[in-house]
C-alpha cells in the first residue's frame, strides 16, 4: 500500500531507534516511511523488544536490526559504523527514545533522586546528542532528523515530573542541533503530540483522566492518533519540509493553543 502522503521516499535511508511495539508512535512513523518506499533499519534494547521488531518488519525480512543500548556509546558507533558500510549515508533518523524511572514518575518531582533524574535526562535527551554526533559523517546533505516531544516542556502537567524537564532538555537540543548541522543542510525538528494510547503514555499515573480531560479542552473535541502524528513525522522528514529546522510542531487537536491548563486532580 502506498502512502496517502503523496511522498516518495523510494532511494532513502532511514533509521528508526525506540520502537517497542506497534503502538508507539516510533512505529506510526516508520510505517510511513516504509509506505513510502524508504529502506529501513531500527535498533532496539532487549531481546523482547527484538521479537517485536522481527514481527514488524516480517514482510521485509533483510531489514537490519542492531540492539541498541543509547546509554552505550560504544554499541551506539558500531551499529553506525555498520549502517556506514552498508547503506554508505542516511537520509533520516527517527528518535524515539524517552525513560525515566517509575519511582521517579510516581511520586513528587522534589522527590526525585539525583541517579533517576541523571538517567531520565541520559536516555531521553542527551541520547539524541549522542546520536548526530555519531551519525553526523554519514547523514546525507539533505538529511533530516526527527524526535518526540511532548507538552509537559514547557507546562506542568502533574505526575509526568521528570520526563517534563527531559522533554524542556530535548527541545532544547533540537534547537542547537538545528543551528549547528544546518551548515550542511541537515534539518532537525520535534514532533509534539498530544496524548496518544501507548504503552509508555499509561506508565504515567492518571492517564487516563489526564486523556479525557485533554480531549475536553482541545479545539477539536478529541486528541490524535497515531495515524496523524505518523504523518507529520514523515512530512518533517521528507523533502516537502526542506525550509523547516529546530521547531517544536503540534499535533494535539489545538490543545496547546488554548488558555486552559491541563489540571489533574491529586489522587
Amino acid at each position: 500500500m502506498r502512502s496517502m502522503l503523496n511522498i516518495d521516499f523510494n532511494g532513502r535511508k532511514a533509521l528508526v531507534m525506540g520502537v517497542t511495539n506497534k503502538y508507539s508512535l516510533g512505529w506510526a512513523i516508520a510505517d510511513k516511511l516504509r509506505q513510502a518506499g524508504a529502506e529501513m533499519a531500527f535498533s532496539y534494547q532487549g531481546e523482547r523488544l527484538q521479537r517485536t521488531l522481527e514481527k514488524l518488519t516480517a514482510d521485509d525480512p533483510g531489514t537490519p536490526l542492531y540492539a541498541c543500548d543509547v546509554t552505550d556509546e560504544d554499541q551506539l558507533r558500531a551499529m553506525l559504523a555498520d549502517l556506514g558500510e552498508r547503506w554508505g549515508s542516511i537520509d533520516a533518523i527517527v528518535h524515539a527514545i524517552g525513560f525515566a524511572p517509575r519511582t521517579a514518575m510516581e511520586g513528587r518531582y522534589i522527590e526525585t533522586t539525583k541517579e533517576d533524574w541523571l538517567m531520565a535526562l541520559q536516555v531521553s535527551a542527551y541520547s539524541l546528542l549522542a546520536v548526530a554526533r555519531e551519525a553526523e559523517s554519514l547523514l546525507s546533505q539533505d538529511a533530516s532528523l526527527v524526535t518526540l516531544t511532548y507538552y509537559a516542556a514547557e507546562k506542568v502537567v502533574p505526575k509526568y515530573n521528570v520526563m517534563g524537564i527531559a522533554k524542556s532538555a530535548l527541545e532544547g537540543t533540537v534547537r542547537y542541533l538545528a543551528y549547528e548541522l544546518g551548515k550542511h543542510g541537515v534539518r532537525v525538528n520535534a514532533v509534539s503530540a498530544g496524548p496518544v494510547k501507548t504503552v509508555a503514555a499509561r506508565s504515567i499515573p492518571g492517564f487516563n483522566r489526564m486523556h479525557e480531560a485533554y480531549s475536553a479542552v482541545a479545539p477539536l473535541g478529541r486528541g490524535v492518533s497515531h495515524d496523524e502524528v505518523g504523518n507529520l513525522g514523515a512530512f518533517l522528514l521528507s523533502p516537502l519540509a526542506s525550509g523547516i529546522t529546530g521547531e517544536v510542531v503540534y499535533v494535539d487537536a489545538g490543545y496547546h493553543v488554548m488558555g486552559m491548563d491541563l489540571v489533574e486532580d491529586e489522587a
